[in-house]
């Protein structure tokens, strides 16, 4: 499961099987769990503790009966000093995935409680700073909601109103649909925080971010798989799946990551590193310790680092390195200069030897996996 959700969200999805558009759908169904979701807005909140004071923060792609995004910020409205908390849900008719919704009490208890509404419309959530049931506090309970014109998706009219409205997007949005979904955010001009899989770093539409400082990763998701939530008649077919204390059911999935243009303070933290001469003497890594010299690609102008710890302090040329250095990238000690050339036509910003054909980068005629082009930033390379 941990390798298909990978395809899945990179795009290497099969086509016209009926079983993969299922399995599609349903990893649109991931629900990113309270403590994802509260490790990584804390990490914004140390760092400047107003970055959400006088903000209205939307969370599209979010129904607050099942979602923890709404529920998490109405918890803290107030101690964080938000202006207004909108959130909107998608129909359930228009989901690819038709399982799993259950309407509840919170819904049917409602006056506005709409059985067909609630099948083809999407919904709104708003929360600002009115004590709607009068009991001292600003929270989920004050929430208010209607029903949407249309069905909630976020490129319709209604919801792009929504987005201009507001200051930051913060959501998990459909993983099929991420690329899309971050260009919808880039066109708004917002500050965001989403989640999604970490192959997306490679995509044409999101590398150019990186490289040009637009976006980065968020602080603390570097490594391993993540729990979500899945509807209650979700099929498990994973290997790494369960049920929480809560009697809930989880998918663990591997190679998420937090996309966000909201500053943190790992961006400002350099990377501590060896010289070229202790690298190849005291490298924890087989692949460096040892050998005479870095090695270098057949096919591109650069030298071959295989791991971001092995990174050397005194080389000041170009090298490649695997994307999951972008986990530890202070843009105030390297510059990006580009990526292979076989995740986007012109990414190796001319580093890459066209005539050899092969867009992978090569050592000794054997083919590596992706590499992003670096150089550390100093004196020598900044005129």
């Amino acid at each position: 499961m941990h390798n298909f959700t990978c395809q899945l969200a990179s795009g290497c999805i099969m086509e016209n099987t009926k079983l993969t558009q299922a399995k599609i759908a349903k990893i649109d169904e991931f629900y990113t769990r309270w403590e994802v979701i509260e490790r990584e807005v804390q990490a914004y909140i140390e760092y400047d503790a107003n970055v959400f004071r006088g903000k209205t923060i939307l969370c599209p792609c979010d129904d607050p009966e099942w979602s923890n995004f709404t529920k998490f910020f109405a918890l803290h409205f107030k101690e964080y000093g938000l202006k207004k908390l909108i959130s909107t849900s998608y129909a359930p008719d228009s989901k690819k995935y038709k399982g799993g919704y259950q309407t509840t009490l919170f819904e049917k208890n409602d006056p506005k409680y709409d059985v067909k509404k609630t099948q083809i419309h999407g919904k709104i959530f708003i929360l600002e700073s009115e004590d709607v049931n009068k009991d001292g506090k600003i929270n989920i309970d004050d929430l208010k909601w209607d029903y949407m014109k249309g069905d909630g998706d976020f490129r319709s009219k209604e919801v792009m109103k929504l987005r201009d409205e507001s200051d930051i997007i913060v959501t998990n949005p459909p993983f099929s649909l991420f690329r899309e979904f971050l260009m919808w955010i880039m066109e708004g001009k917002k500050q965001f925080l989403i989640i999604g899989n970490m192959n997306a770093i490679t995509y044409k539409e999101v590398f150019p971010l990186i490289k040009d400082n637009k976006m980065w990763l968020g602080p603390s998701i570097t490594s391993g798989d993540r729990m979500f939530n899945v509807p209650d008649n979700f099929d498990l077919y994973a290997s790494s799946f369960g049920s929480d204390e809560e009697g809930k059911k989880y998918i663990r999935v591997k190679g998420v990551r937090w996309f966000t243009n909201l500053d943190h303070g790992r961006r400002h933290q350099s990377l501590p590193l060896m010289t070229i001469a202790d690298n190849l003497k005291y490298s924890k890594h087989k692949e460096i310790k040892g050998k005479k010299a870095y090695e270098k690609y057949d096919n591109y102008d650069a030298i071959e680092v295989p791991f971001t710890d092995a990174i050397p302090s005194d080389y000041d040329g170009i090298m490649g390195v695997p994307i999951s250095f972008l986990d530890k990238y202070s843009s105030e000690q390297f510059e990006i200069l580009g990526a292979t050339e076989s995740e986007g036509r012109g990414f190796s910003n001319g580093l890459w030897d066209e005539e050899s054909k092969v867009s992978q980068p090569m050592i000794a005629n054997k083919r590596i996996y992706k590499r992003i082009f670096i150089r550390k930033k100093g004196e020598s390379n900044e005129n």
